[in-house]
């Protein structure tokens, strides 16, 4: 299995609220609300670090969870919120200009 790169596109509204994330999609006017999990996923999303690696060293580390079924859950909310613009997926690291975030 080839490595999964994801980064947070630059065109979406995002704040944080008490912990949680909320994103809205500039494609399509989607809200949504971030659990903690999917937060910290998000706020690792930097183009550079695979997912899987994500999830081995943050997700699994801060909560408990097997790290196959972790792994299974991140890759579909990420393709989740890759179909509604909110994330870019790749399977090679993701450059994005600085200051473009």
């Amino acid at each position: 299995m080839s490595a999964v790169y994801i980064a947070r596109a630059i065109q979406v509204a995002a704040r944080s609220l008490d912990g949680e994330m909320m994103i809205m999609s500039a494609r399509d006017s989607t809200l949504f609300t971030l659990n903690p999990v999917a937060t910290l996923i998000w706020q690792m999303a930097d183009g550079e670090t695979p997912l899987e690696e994500i999830v081995r060293r943050k997700v699994c580390a801060e909560f408990e969870v097997a790290p196959d079924e972790a792994l299974r859950d991140a890759e579909s909310f990420v393709n989740d919120l890759a179909g509604h613009g909110i994330l870019l997926v790749s399977d090679e690291p993701i450059m994005i200009q600085e200051g473009m975030r």
